[in-house]
């Protein structure tokens, strides 16, 4: 027989079995100091027992026992001379954390500004700003974009560059962009309102799997779950899932198992989406730092009884980050830098930056680059290296300032703080606009309106 090491899980009743997926050990909390010596095992069903097994046992929000078992295949758990033939064996225990993990939830859940209101909205908007970035960080960027695009209809009729303002420090402004294209769908194509189930959300652009079923479940109570790295965390360690949690097909297994084990009343599953979320921020926390003692859900976890929460997740990724060597310029015509407007396709799209060019530039080559676009360099002062990691791509940047005479096409010459508040900078550049004493992202103006 194939030995596996679960929970059988013990339900609080009188007797007797139920149940297919899960097999049920039936007993009253009160006799749980018996359960200790009634539970034995048999096995090919066999008649006498074999010698008692003495589980660990534990009590969960005064509802659940659980006995850690070593279960084989084909064998019978005997409980007062009555038994059940075992037909699931494994992981099988996943519908037992949603209760103790609400009861958290219920007590320590984060106050951050978006779980204010169920306004599908501002869920939309919080998620895809979650995307890639850490909470606090993003609360300053969610109440400013707020202040000044309060619903759809604003989003669908806001300018691209004040848009690309508003976005600029978060990255990633494909979202931003994505954003705006839904918010354009649902006030044509839904007078104004929000769909109201995952299938019809996900249709909208920029909206994937996991941000329907988040709007869906918190803004609008849909049973869905939301699963994104948290999750595939959380679950890969409670269910101690050994396989590749980038791979597509895990993350279906575990949304799927989700779906049939999670709980059914209204709102219910948003609250544990929200739940999962807290979990991986503040405890089920990455790499080999999980908190398994603070835990709510530490005892139905089979990561945490068998050792192997520090390494899981296993996440293996198929390449590595491209390298590209960049050279940035700060090009000064008296108090005004020069930008320009990258192009409205590809990284970073439509956004403004400093000049720059592939490759590492020498003093005496940038001082050429500037004079074949048309500039006379005056003088050439080198500026410190600075490095940006995209989902892709890794930019290694070496930076120059360069005292400029003359004009050249597609460039404008501005204040720094006219830059500050009215060309959108990446934070890829951050480290450029520093030195010109130009603030990128929504730490510049936090609170305020654009």
């Amino acid at each position: 027989a194939l030995e596996v090491t679960d929970f059988v899980q013990v339900k609080k009743c009188i007797c007797g079995f139920e149940g297919t997926r899960y097999f049920y050990i039936c007993i009253s909390l009160g006799e749980s100091s018996n359960g200790r010596k009634a539970v034995s095992k048999t096995v090919n069903g066999g008649s006498t027992p074999s010698s008692p097994v003495k589980p660990a046992i534990d009590e969960i929000a005064g509802f659940y026992i659980y006995f850690q078992l070593s279960l084989a295949e084909g064998m019978n758990v005997c409980y007062n001379s009555k038994s059940v033939q075992i037909e699931k064996k494994g992981n099988d225990m996943t519908a037992d954390f949603a209760e103790p993990l609400l009861l958290w939830y219920d007590r320590n859940a984060r106050e951050l500004p978006w779980r204010q209101s169920k306004d599908p909205y501002r869920v939309w908007i919080s998620e895809i700003m979650l995307q890639q970035t850490r909470a606090q960080a993003v609360i300053p960027y969610y109440e400013r974009f707020l202040l000044n695009l309060p619903d759809v209809s604003a989003l669908a009729a806001c300018p691209d560059d004040e848009l690309m303002k508003l976005w600029e420090g978060l990255g990633y402004y494909s979202r931003a962009r994505n954003l705006k294209k839904a918010a354009l769908v649902i006030e044509e194509k839904y007078e104004g309102r929000f769909p109201e189930t995952a299938d019809e959300l996900v249709k909208l652009p920029g909206i994937g799997e996991y941000t329907a079923g988040a709007i869906a479940s918190i803004a609008f109570g849909e049973a869905v779950p939301a699963v994104d790295g948290n999750v595939l965390r959380v679950m890969a360690r409670l269910t101690d899932d050994p396989r590749n949690i980038l791979e597509p097909t895990v993350k279906k297994y575990f949304t799927e198992l989700l779906k049939e084990t999670g709980p059914r009343e209204p709102f219910a599953f948003g609250n544990l989406n929200q739940a999962f979320m807290d979990l991986g921020s503040l405890i089920c926390l990455p790499g080999d730092k999980p908190q398994c003692e603070g835990c709510p859900v530490r005892r139905v976890c089979l990561a945490a009884a068998r050792g192997t929460a520090s390494v899981l997740p296993v996440r293996i990724k198929k390449t590595g980050k491209r390298r590209e060597l960049r050279t940035v310029f700060i090009f000064r015509s008296g108090e005004k830098i020069a930008v320009r407007k990258r192009k409205n396709e590809g990284l970073l799209a439509g956004l403004y930056e400093f000049p720059n060019t592939e490759g590492r530039l020498t003093e005496e080559e940038a001082a050429l680059y500037a004079e074949n676009l048309g500039f006379s360099a005056d003088a050439v002062k080198a500026l410190p290296a600075a490095r940006h990691v995209f989902s892709h791509v890794t930019w290694e940047m070496t930076g120059y300032e360069i005292r400029v005479l003359g004009d050249a096409e597609g460039f404008i010459f501005a204040e720094p703080k006219r830059i500050e508040e009215q060309y959108p900078i990446p934070s890829a550049f951050a480290a450029y606009a520093k030195a010109c004493n130009i603030r990128v992202g929504a730490g510049k103006n936090k609170g305020e309106k654009a």
